[in-house]
């Protein structure tokens, strides 16, 4: 991996200022951890039977993304990128994906996301949630996707290591 050039959440912020830190410095640790690899590296799977690769995992947080933000706040019938019927495992299995294919789908997906937060006049914005039948505000969705990001940033540590040994942040 080259210079980490992630910028860290501020040590005292207002929430907003912080959930928004934070988000950003997970964004760019998943896309640290890709860094310096070929299509093919993105590809490797972790273990059978597992499809998990780190090219899955920008798939997966792009269908997230668009899950959580867009399909929330905007447009409750837009469809997944990579799934008829919302399985977001389907977008693990990146055997014939490219970068340039999942990167450019998650970072229009992480520019909306920025574009809707941004615009809302608070945290206490209301979106319908359709997979939960339910209300949610934007703060419960940037805590959402942030614990999300936490979680599968994990996982693209071993990923990471795996393909050519690199550890670390």
């Amino acid at each position: 991996m080259s210079v980490d050039h992630r910028v860290g959440p501020p040590s005292f912020g207002d929430e907003r200022e912080t959930l928004r830190a934070f988000l950003d410095y997970h964004r760019a640790t998943l896309a640290m951890k890709c860094e310096g690899l070929s299509d093919e590296e993105l590809r490797q799977r972790s273990m059978p039977p597992s499809t998990l690769s780190l090219l899955g995992l920008v798939r997966h947080m792009a269908e997230v993304e668009r899950t959580w933000f867009r399909r929330v706040f905007e447009d409750h019938d837009v469809p997944l990128v990579w799934s008829d019927e919302a399985d977001f495992q389907a977008a693990y299995d990146a055997r014939t994906s490219t970068r340039a294919e999942a990167f450019a789908a998650w970072e229009a997906e992480v520019a909306h996301a920025r574009r809707i937060e941004a615009a809302a006049p608070s945290l206490d914005l209301a979106g319908y949630q359709p997979r939960w039948d339910e209300e949610v505000s934007l703060r419960m969705v940037m805590v959402h996707v942030l614990l999300e990001y936490g979680r599968h940033n994990g996982h693209a540590d071993f990923l990471r290591e795996g393909v050519d040994g690199t550890v670390g942040a």
